[in-house]
């Protein structure tokens, strides 16, 4: 008898735990990689440094992924950065990644620190107004927000 009921205890937990995802995986991907795409995102932090730049500076680090071409642009706080992308899941590959060579002057190397930041994600986390840019271990490179809150 209390085999009988142990049973039906440990079934009763795994089936209520099941029920606790609320959606698929791939549909949670898809909500995800809509929330990434066209949107401008701006960078707050590259790895744990802060970014701080006024609203009316130029070249703003930012990015734009575009659903219909699968194409990212923006800028890197220096020059205007493009590229393709592709989203699987939570990964993120960034490809094909050019941009303008303007010298700029004053700018604590942000533009550096973006582009190498860049060169290594592998994977991505969308939260509300949050884009978090993750390298292969899941280390944070570079974090954006969107001024739009996400539909």
């Amino acid at each position: 008898m209390l085999k009988k009921s142990m049973s039906i205890a440990i079934l009763s937990s795994v089936v209520m735990l099941a029920g606790c995802e609320t959606m698929p995986n791939n549909q949670q991907s898809a909500q995800n990689a809509e929330r990434l795409q066209n949107r401008t995102w701006i960078a707050t932090q590259i790895g744990n440094t802060e970014i701080k730049t006024a609203p009316t500076a130029r070249n703003i680090p930012s990015l734009q992924f575009d659903s219909a071409s699968q194409r990212v642009s923006g800028a890197d706080g220096c020059n205007r950065i493009m590229g393709s992308y592709q989203v699987v899941g939570d990964t993120l590959t960034l490809s094909q990644m050019a941009g303008t060579q303007m010298a700029c002057l004053n700018n604590n190397n942000i533009d550096r620190d973006f582009n190498v930041a860049l060169n290594k994600v592998t994977h991505y986390q969308v939260y509300a107004k949050t884009l978090k840019l993750l390298d292969k271990h899941g280390n944070l490179l570079i974090q954006l927000e969107t001024p739009i809150q996400p539909r």
